[in-house]
């Protein structure tokens, strides 16, 4: 079982997006999470250290991953999706934004 947590900055739109559509992909279990101080689900140790691949959003939150949690982050790989701050939770485009770019790493 591969475990993916999705980071975004407030855990509201675009990680709980990617979260809801890749939990029922066999063989995953997914969660998801924000760097923001007033993110639904912040990051935490036990996410990250539960998590085997971790996808943030943007190059930024990349860069706020490392500088917070660099310590916790050696067994995860993190992948920077490059997805922009502007999309609906569960919006058609941002879904297929995803599955085009989560996709080839479920595979590997």
């Amino acid at each position: 079982m591969r475990r993916l947590l999705f980071i975004c900055g407030q855990n509201r739109l675009r990680s709980p997006t990617a979260e809801q559509i890749f939990a029922t992909h066999p063989g995953i279990e997914t969660a998801s999470a924000g760097l923001k101080h007033e993110a639904d689900i912040p990051v935490s140790l036990e996410l990250l250290a539960w998590a085997d691949l971790i996808f943030v959003m943007e190059k930024s939150q990349r860069q706020k991953l490392n500088q917070r949690f660099r310590p916790h982050l050696g067994h995860a790989r993190v992948i920077c999706l490059d997805i922009p701050d502007h999309y609906d939770f569960m919006q058609p485009e941002l879904i297929a934004l995803l599955q085009r770019k989560v996709t080839p790493f479920l595979t590997s």
